[in-house]
């Protein structure tokens, strides 16, 4: 009973209780029936027909009333039969019309469902939140469910689009002072009377600076790559990748690199590949250390995947560095050589901007093995 959808549940409650109600009611006739037919005949004082003087006889009688439990049984029997016939077709009429009602009661909540479904289905948190489910009918208790669901997803929607618009106006705002930082920096470093401390400080001026810039394109290409993407073009996983790998020469990249055709943004993809490579370079082992990139059609999807040595990474670890700002262990991420912790953010959300999905398992002698599929 378990498993039984709601219309079918229904349907067996609705049929159940024609079959008892008619049931008692067959029987109740029944007996009504039964009561009235062995009602004692009075054979003495029937009259008899004129002409006829003769008094009947014990087997007159015996007859008659072998007669009348005939008819009697006959009747019950009909009944009963041809009762049974009638409620039998009435529970099949009734199962229909049960099923038929069922159908029709539970449409909005179908209608509800696949809004939902449409929703989880959006490839990321907040793709799909402008759908409605704009229920129409009486005012009833399904119509305030309906009202309140969309009511929710207005506010979830306004929520995310604000948090975007925030990182991407905050990102943009701060890219006009680290320009000014690094020009002013540049110039005084590069004049004839700069002394040797002053170079060298200008020199780290500027890696913090770039660490700032990389920040902050990190943080627009994230509020990017959430919006609905507006280019779409045939673009070739292999050729992409082939590209990022031309790039680094260290440590050692391994490619297999079938051809991938797919759909989607190619800055954005080139992305993905680039920040997958370059989390396997910062992530590996300082000697003797390799990179796999192979690219290939997996069940008709292009598929992505890179594959790296490394420090062994726990199992349970393998969604907590796919948040932003986030590494192993939980720690916000930080530090001159590992990053902000937004590059798997950046390819993840991405992948899922296409439709795809990106996953992560630990390799047993240490390392990842990264999969984009789109």
């Amino acid at each position: 009973m378990g498993r039984l959808t709601i219309r079918a549940r229904l349907t067996l409650a609705y049929t159940g209780l024609f079959t008892a109600s008619g049931a008692v009611l067959l029987f109740i006739t029944y007996y009504l029936v039964k009561r009235q037919l062995l009602a004692p005949v009075q054979i003495e004082e029937v009259s008899l027909p004129p002409g006829i003087t003769k008094e009947p006889d014990d087997q007159i009688i015996s007859f008659v009333e072998r007669q009348a439990e005939t008819y009697r049984n006959a009747t019950l029997t009909t009944l009963l039969t041809q009762g049974s016939i009638a409620l039998a077709l009435i529970l099949v009429a009734s199962a229909a019309i049960a099923w038929l009602i069922a159908g029709r009661a539970l449409q909005p909540l179908h209608q509800m469902t696949e809004t939902a479904i449409r929703i989880a289905n959006a490839g990321s948190a907040d793709r799909g939140l402008h759908e409605r489910i704009d229920l129409r009918g009486p005012h009833d208790e399904v119509r305030r469910l309906a009202d309140a669901f969309d009511l929710m997803l207005a506010r979830l929607d306004r929520s995310f689009d604000g948090q975007r618009r925030f990182v991407a106006n905050a990102s943009h705002e701060l890219r006009t002072p680290l320009a000014l930082n690094r020009a002013l920096v540049e110039l005084a470093i590069t004049r004839d009377d700069a002394s040797p401390d002053a170079q060298r400080l200008g020199e780290s001026l500027l890696k913090v600076n770039e660490r700032h810039e990389r920040l902050i394109e990190g943080l627009l290409t994230l509020a990017g790559s959430q919006a609905e993407l507006v280019i779409w073009e045939a673009v070739d996983l292999a050729e992409i990748a082939r590209h990022v790998v031309s790039t680094h020469t260290r440590p050692a990249i391994q490619a297999t690199l079938a051809a991938a055709p797919a759909n989607g943004d190619p800055v954005l993809l080139e992305r993905v590949a680039q920040n997958l490579v370059e989390n396997a370079v910062r992530h590996n082992i300082p000697e003797g250390g390799w990179i796999h990139v192979a690219t290939d059609m997996v069940n008709g999807h292009p598929q992505l995947v890179v594959t790296n040595t490394g420090p062994v990474v726990p199992t349970y670890e393998m969604e907590t560095i796919f948040q932003p700002f986030r590494r192993l262990g939980r720690e916000r991420a930080g530090g001159a050589n590992r990053g902000f912790g937004l590059g798997l953010s950046i390819v993840r959300t991405i992948a899922h901007a296409h439709g795809g999905s990106a996953h992560a398992m630990p390799r047993p002698d240490g390392g990842l093995v990264v999969t984009v599929t789109l």
